[in-house]
């Protein structure tokens, strides 16, 4: 299967890179803001935004979902 290409997490509209708020994100991961955060079992628990590299990207993509301004 052949990728979308400039497909990447990074040049999503959706992608948060942690860098808000003053924290820093490992390398160059971020959060995936298309979906919901993801419930954890524990019932004290929160919520998770799954996190993805820059580079990843998944069968949301397209290149009308570039990065909010």
């Amino acid at each position: 299967m052949a990728t979308t290409h400039g497909a990447a997490c990074s040049s999503c509209r959706y992608f948060d890179d942690h860098k808000l708020n003053g924290a820093a994100a490992q390398g160059d991961e971020g959060l995936c803001r298309f979906n919901p955060p993801v419930s954890q079992p524990e019932p004290q628990g929160h919520g998770l935004w799954p996190v993805v590299a820059g580079q990843d990207w998944c069968g949301h993509f397209t290149a009308e979902q570039t990065p909010a301004e």
